[in-house]
């Protein structure tokens, strides 16, 4: 049942007998200026706690409510649940009414529209819903890999990449638009020599995705480009959607870009909304100058500034502000909070690493002892090594902490072995799964599944193929696999699917993993999740197109402990918030870090990544460095703050030496 909610109708929030918001009431002026724009293009430069959601939520709904059919709103977002959020909160205001609104991020969508006109990636397929399947990027390296093996490389004198390296490679190219030659040159200039050996290895790999019909995530998105220049299709896509949105636009490729282009125009009702001082992805191919470039690309665009800062005094704002007044080539803003309710931030010299743990141990300690909770504490840092010294003492302490970070349970082992049987009863020539399925067997080493693999695809129907031609426990264990993908097959539910698969494969797990047990808790949950599809196909695309974040062991029912201390890099931090922030390892040569000395593209995205760890504070804010960064026999290595804390006076950010007694 939907929760009801009493509103007070003002004279003009009565239409015709309906409600209609009052969004001068709910928001405030730059935030109302955003939403009430209607045609042409805007940039709403939206800084960090400024309420950038909010206004994104009450622009659809203003859209909705002023007429515009919901289907033809497209908001396009870098998580799934960030952009279903925004869509439940929209119809929530609206009883319902934005719930067609479409939604997702770059690759979702562009499965979704690829999935209405799949001749694009398969001119020659017969039934769109199963002419392809998304990897994820480690299956992607993976069939890299299978490529690679087949130049003969380790016969070579010299070091050749590795699957994810020359993944990286081509990924790099597609998403940045540069050439191959370029990246190499750029990122990996060890391998020039290599160059034309490496290009084979990349064009025999698009070759064998094509002939499996498997595509990555490149591909999602480089399709959904070829389809907005496509003479009839391309069109279609521009009526269909009036209104695009782009959140976190700072965040956008080269690519993504570019396909933004294609669905609007050059006069399009586009609104991008994102903060250039939050750029700090150039190492996914985020490219700041798309934002930065975005009043160039669109004629008469309107640019739209929130500052009204809602999360962190403004002593914290006037470190943040500090920060970024020196930084080349941003757009002006100037964050300002009615909020001075916090504490002064501080800047701490510790004589040493060692003791930079105990301070921000003893700090945690006092806070919590006077009632702060531990999730509203969290210690962020440049790289994640520079957090091992204080997880030792925040051992010794007994004080509960999470690191974030780890690997995403879909990349464990033993549910990429149920996930690649999955694949392959949805598309029985992907090539990948068959060979992760077949190396389960006993039996069944390299060569044999090669050879087996070869057989079943030179089928027009491999799983109901004749059993290969190998012998002994191969043969026995390859039919019992195909006899258990054929049953698995018979049954549509996606749960009862997977049930059947994962019965086949519990001798398997038992049999290869010493903590069998714990792994099956694994394959349980994976079943409890399948559960929830109609489909096999649906979930599949789910979990290659936006897997879940978390370990099993965190997602745990029996895990009980929630107040914990978050540790943190940055990069990690971006879009979260503590009541107290400690920011450690503020030196030179860690942020900036050595390398970023390089270009000033590099040198200013470390300190916009300062700037990110700042903005997450809402209370109390604490830098610290070590005046000793390392210690060695006969010399030290001294440290000094970070030199984008030059601009930082001691008025707004007090200077402290750590002392004992």
């Amino acid at each position: 049942m939907k929760k009801l909610v009493l509103r007070k109708a003002t004279p003009n929030a009565l239409a015709g007998g309906v409600y209609r918001i009052n969004y001068a009431e709910e928001l405030n002026p730059a935030q109302l200026e955003a939403v009430m724009h209607t045609n042409g293009p805007a940039l709403v430069l939206a800084g960090a706690g400024t309420g950038k959601t909010r206004t994104l939520v009450y622009r659809v709904a203003r859209l909705v409510e002023d007429g515009v059919p919901p289907e033809s709103i497209l908001l396009l977002t870098f998580t799934r649940k960030s952009a279903s959020e925004m869509i439940r909160r929209a119809s929530a205001l609206l009883d319902g009414r934005c719930e067609r609104v479409s939604g997702g991020t770059f690759h979702s969508f562009a499965h979704a529209t690829l999935r209405r006109f799949p001749f694009v990636l398969q001119p020659d397929a017969e039934n769109g819903a199963s002419a392809f399947t998304v990897m994820d990027q480690a299956d992607a390296e993976d069939a890299m890999n299978l490529v690679r093996g087949k130049f003969d490389v380790a016969a070579l004198k010299k070091r050749f990449p590795q699957k994810h390296t020359l993944y990286t490679m081509y990924s790099s190219a597609v998403n940045t638009a540069r050439s191959l030659h370029d990246v190499i040159v750029d990122q990996y200039p060890q391998f020039i020599e290599e160059e034309d050996r490496i290009g084979a290895v990349i064009r025999a790999y698009g070759a064998f995705k094509h002939e499996h019909r498997l595509v990555d995530y490149d591909d999602l998105l480089l399709s959904l480009l070829a389809l907005t220049k496509h003479d009839e299709i391309g069109p279609l896509l521009r009526s269909s959607y009036r209104f695009v949105m782009i959140d976190e636009y700072q965040d956008t490729n080269v690519l993504q870009h570019s396909i933004i282009k294609g669905l609007v125009g050059d006069e399009g009702n586009v609104m991008a909304v994102g903060d250039d001082a939050q750029s700090i992805y150039s190492f996914r191919g985020a490219d700041v100058r798309n934002i930065h470039g975005f009043p160039d690309a669109y004629e008469n665009t309107r640019l739209i500034r929130l500052e009204h800062n809602y999360r962190s005094t403004q002593q914290i704002l006037h470190v943040c502000n500090a920060v970024l007044r020196d930084a080349p080539m941003m757009f002006e803003k100037e964050l300002f909070s009615e909020r001075t309710d916090g504490d002064e931030p501080m800047l701490i010299s510790c004589q040493n690493e060692r003791q930079q743990s105990s301070f921000v141990v003893q700090q945690i300690l006092e806070l919590h002892e006077h009632g702060l909770p531990l999730s509203e504490i969290s210690v962020l840092f440049r790289s994640g090594f520079l957090s091992f010294d204080l997880e030792i003492e925040l051992g010794k302490a007994n004080i509960p902490f999470r690191k974030y970070g780890g690997m995403k349970f879909t990349e464990a082992a033993h549910v990429k072995d149920l996930l690649s049987l999955l694949r392959i009863t949805v598309n029985p020539r992907d090539g990948i799964s068959w060979f992760r399925a077949l190396l389960l067997l006993q039996g069944v080493g390299q060569k044999v599944a090669g050879t087996v693999i070869d057989q079943l695809l030179a089928s027009v129907d491999p799983i109901n193929a004749a059993v290969p031609t190998v012998t002994g426990k191969a043969r026995t264990s390859v039919d019992e696999l195909l006899r258990a993908l054929r049953s698995a097959m018979a049954l549509i539910p996606c749960g009862d699917r997977a049930a059947v698969l994962a019965s086949w494969y519990k001798p398997i797990l038992e049999r290869t993993y010493d903590d069998h047990p714990k792994r099956w808790k694994d394959i349980e949950t994976t079943l409890a999740i399948c559960g929830r599809y109609a489909t096999t196909e649906s979930f599949l695309a789910d979990v290659a197109l936006d897997p879940p974040q978390d370990t099993l062991d965190d997602i745990a029912p029996d895990d009980k402990e929630d107040d914990f201390v978050t540790l943190s890099t940055i990069h990690s931090a971006k879009g979260l918030e503590w009541n107290t922030v400690f920011l450690i390892w503020v030196n030179e040569g860690r942020i900036p870090s050595a390398r970023s000395a390089e270009s000033e593209a590099t040198l200013e995205e470390e300190r916009r990544l300062l700037y990110v760890a700042c903005t997450r504070a809402k209370e109390r804010l604490y830098m610290t460095y070590p005046a000793v960064m390392f210690e060695w026999e006969h010399s030290d290595v001294l440290g000094k703050p970070s030199r984008f804390l030059d601009a930082v006076s001691e008025e707004i950010c007090p200077k402290y030496l750590l002392t004992e007694g």
